[in-house]
């Protein structure tokens, strides 16, 4: 299930901007990676309300990725026949569609598993993660296989996702059933995650989702532009026949296969050095992220590039899972479950939301105003130091504003 769950996402999330940039649509980058933000911060908390009372998680998770799955496939074979006539808001419609109805599996997957991992008598807490790492597996499956297939710059990309969330909708329903309250449940506004709001009179909780926040704008940006970035060098000479440059995701997918070694690493790491250090370790990979971007090239450069896809690891898996571990051990177990969609709001939701928008705009200031590649370029290189530039105020200020709550005696 996990594999098949992240396979979906991994066949369009990282390439969809090297798409978009190829067919000529570069201005909208941002706004297909934003409305995976707008709809996690309504969709999850719907659907889960669905499951909590009238129908089983593992049916639903079926469902809805059938849905997600025929309107993907629909834009991708819409994207295919169109050409260069393509409109690019009827594919941003049903793309956004087929997005709202994918978003609440994230969560649905995890429902699913924990139940069933509860009714095998196992610890979630040691069991899960080595199970939670084949579906950054199938990320990384899906990320190369439409690299070498040719998909990267083409919509058959969508055709792919579509195809692997179809036969995870079949599958889903032969998975261990999951239970319903069809008497009770939790309300639209506990499963919105209103309830945890609650939170921000304790100031340190009201300082942690402030920052999750502002990491939060960060998330999607390398997914959104890092393909179309590294596949603009193609357009040098000097660049045109380098690996990186005609197989950009497959050299991004590096990133991902950091991913699976640095979630086997949070459990050490906060345990020794605890969670305002771990998040502040987060912090500074995004701006190594974003800073070897600006400085790398796929030639002799290429070596930061690979250095930013490994801490890439470290940034994503050590905020988002470790933010999440934080919140659960510092809320009451009433608010619990309204606490992490209150995370996931600041994060994916309205982080993800304003961050890709805010990217967008940044790149058509300093790249898609520029005609000539080595203009380009360097308006490239300008744009990854700003990020960088952010993503090292965002570290300053934590380490200097939150404070941890000191361990009993």
């Amino acid at each position: 299930m996990n594999f098949l769950q992240f396979a979906a996402w991994g066949a369009y999330l990282t390439s969809m901007g090297g798409y978009l940039f190829a067919s000529g649509n570069a201005d909208i980058i941002g706004w297909f990676y934003s409305i995976q933000g707008v709809v996690s911060i309504f969709m999850p908390a719907l659907m889960g309300i669905v499951a909590d009372r009238w129908i089983r998680a593992e049916r639903l998770l079926g469902l809805c990725h059938l849905l997600a799955g025929a309107l993907m496939v629909a834009a991708g074979v819409y994207g295919v026949t169109a050409g260069e006539a393509m409109d690019k808001w009827t594919l941003f419609t049903l793309y956004s569609f087929s997005v709202a109805f994918y978003m609440p599996t994230l969560a649905l997957s995890n429902s699913v598993a924990f139940n069933a991992l509860t009714r095998a008598g196992l610890d979630t807490v040691k069991a899960f993660p080595p199970i939670r790492v084949f579906g950054t597996i199938g990320f990384i499956c899906t990320m190369l296989s439409v690299d070498f297939a040719g998909f990267q710059h083409t919509a058959m990309q969508f055709v792919v996702s579509g195809a692997i969330s179809l036969l995870l909708g079949f599958y889903a329903p032969t998975l261990p059933a999951c239970p319903t309250n069809k008497g009770g449940g939790k309300s639209l506004v506990e499963a919105m995650g209103l309830k945890a709001f609650a939170l921000f009179k304790e100031p340190r909780m009201a300082l942690f989702f402030i920052f999750s926040f502002l990491l939060g704008l960060q998330l999607q940006i390398s997914n959104g532009f890092a393909n179309g970035f590294i596949s603009s060098f193609a357009d040098i000479p000097e660049f045109a026949d380098t690996f990186g440059a005609q197989h950009a995701n497959a050299l991004i997918s590096l990133s991902q296969m950091s991913e699976t070694l640095c979630i086997l690493l949070i459990p050490f790491f906060l345990g020794r050095f605890g969670i305002k250090k771990v998040m502040m370790i987060a912090m500074a990979g995004w701006v190594l992220r974003f800073g070897l971007f600006g400085t790398g090239d796929p030639g002799s450069g290429v070596w930061m590039f690979i250095l930013s896809c490994i801490v890439y690891g470290v940034a994503f898996d050590f905020f988002n899972i470790s933010g999440a571990l934080f919140v659960d051990k510092n809320t009451d177990t009433d608010i619990r479950s309204s606490a992490q969609g209150l995370f996931m709001l600041m994060t994916n939701g309205l982080g993800a939301f304003f961050g890709s928008l805010g990217a967008q705009a940044v790149v058509d200031k300093y790249v898609n105003t520029q005609t000539d590649a080595l203009a380009k370029v360097a308006g490239w290189q300008t744009t990854w130091f700003i990020f960088a530039a952010y993503a090292l105020v965002v570290l300053v200020l934590f380490a200097l504003i939150f404070r941890e709550k000191k361990a009993k005696a």
